[in-house]
């Protein structure tokens, strides 16, 4: 299915479903879900650290293994293609070095000389020591100091105590999240389908993928064009708006 791209936000949004059966005769060009994931990674994400990997798999026996490890869901089985968002907040340092290299550089173009120097020691301190500070681990004895250091603070001044080892993993899985939505949004925006899955055994995927220890798979999205109405299970269903809708 092809969509018009005059449509606007809300028609990509009403448009996109979670499809859990491919058609077999359709199938999306490989370039457009590259170039949509490419989309994904201007995802707004925590302190542009961009702890996040994209793999794309296309190869048919890869595609069946990783039927396998995501339970045989038809989602997969029948997906001519699959995205795997992988978390790397074991890569933090690395892209700190990066993050910070970039903003000194941003900093020299664009800043008043007389206030550079301040500006660029600022942002050494936040991606040279505050960072690698946050997303360090070290069997969750890191986090309990960094918490009990946050807390006293917040005594007497606001400060987030969001900081132990499980909070700093959950942050960096909420940016790839992010970027895994956005995946599917421009996914949507070209006529083509997703199906954002948890349902996996983690360890065989990344076997299958070959990852580090220090991954973590975030969500396997399925994508292809649905096959009619088989792959929707029926209307969309969402909580009442007023029921979820708090104005303050």
């Amino acid at each position: 299915m092809e969509m018009n791209s005059s449509l606007n936000l809300e028609q990509v949004l009403n448009f996109r479903r979670s499809v859990r059966n491919f058609s077999k005769e359709n199938l999306p060009e490989v370039e457009k879900v590259k170039h949509c994931i490419e989309m994904a990674a201007l995802a707004p994400n925590s302190s542009n650290m961009q702890l996040w990997e994209f793999y794309h798999i296309t190869n048919p026996e890869l595609l069946k293994k990783m039927g396998d490890a995501c339970l045989s869901q038809s989602a997969v089985t029948t997906a001519p293609q699959v995205v795997v968002f992988v978390v790397r907040q074991d890569l933090h340092r690395k892209r700190a070095k990066q993050v910070l290299n970039l903003t000194r550089d941003n900093i020299l173009r664009t800043s008043p000389a007389e206030k550079q120097q301040k500006r660029i020691k600022i942002q050494e301190l936040y991606y040279g020591k505050v960072i690698p500070f946050l997303y360090s681990r070290f069997f969750g004895i890191l986090g309990i100091f960094r918490k009990l250091l946050t807390s006293a603070i917040s005594l007497f001044r606001p400060m987030t105590t969001f900081v132990s080892e499980s909070d700093a993993r959950v942050v960096a899985h909420k940016s790839c999240a992010l970027a895994a939505q956005t995946f599917m949004i421009a996914m949507a925006a070209e006529g083509y389908d997703t199906c954002p899955l948890e349902g996996f055994d983690g360890r065989r995927v990344k076997k299958l993928l070959n990852l580090p220890h220090g991954a973590e798979v975030n969500m396997v999205i399925p994508c292809g064009i649905r096959n009619g109405n088989v792959g929707i299970w029926g209307d969309r269903m969402r909580i009442p708006f007023e029921e979820v809708y708090k104005k303050i």
